[in-house]
């Protein structure tokens, strides 16, 4: 499956299933109306939460658009629910199996940082993207160490992959990346914590594609 699927640089969503639902699927149901890449599922539950009803209405959502869903981390899952694909934080252990059941029919991607070799894992495992974390100092990315924009330059020089960019990435401080080639941005808070989010989406695609 692809995940880039046209010249313009897009928008991939991140979404936080904490939220109380009367909120989040809500703001979901705005952002579907516009023109986004994937939308994917933080790994980040809270404790006992019933969330498989949750992804199933998220997918049910998403799917109406022909927006995909992508998990964080939980590969497992992909067994069981309506979900596209899985993006993993870190290379997983047991890749082999994996590979074997999932590679082929979903959307597979990884998070990289200023070390190349995990995207030169990436293409030779023939992953769908990578997502470069952070860009930018980040309350919702705080794991992730700052890239260096030479990074991201290299990766595009010596790799295939499409290659997103996230953490940080507000309508101020996107222009920055102007000179960088990548195929789209990751964000969280930018739009889900907007009180009018497709406008911000339209804002931030705008700005992206000058």
């Amino acid at each position: 499956m692809e995940i880039v699927k046209n010249r313009e640089k897009g928008i991939y969503l991140i979404i936080d299933p904490s939220w109380e639902e009367n909120l989040l699927l809500p703001q979901i149901r705005q952002i579907v109306q516009e023109e986004i890449v994937a939308i994917q599922i933080w790994d980040n539950f809270k404790d006992e939460q019933q969330f498989l009803p949750l992804i199933d209405k998220i997918c049910e959502i998403s799917h109406a658009q022909h927006i995909p869903v992508i998990i964080n981390n939980h590969w497992k899952l992909l067994e069981c629910t309506r979900l596209d694909g899985v993006h993993f934080d870190s290379i997983p252990k047991n890749w082999n199996k994996i590979k074997d059941k999932f590679l082929e029919a979903h959307i597979i991607g990884l998070t990289c940082n200023n070390d190349l070799s995990d995207l030169k894992w990436a293409e030779k495992n023939q992953l769908n993207y990578v997502s470069f974390c952070s860009v930018f100092p980040s309350k919702t990315s705080n794991s992730c160490e700052l890239v260096n924009f030479e990074t991201i330059e290299k990766a595009k020089e010596q790799y295939s992959l499409p290659v997103f960019l996230a953490g940080g990435i507000s309508h101020e401080n996107l222009p920055l990346l102007s000179h960088l080639y990548f195929d789209g941005i990751a964000m969280v808070s930018g739009i889900m914590s907007a009180k009018k989010p497709q406008e911000a989406i339209q804002k931030y695609r705008t700005i992206l594609n000058q």
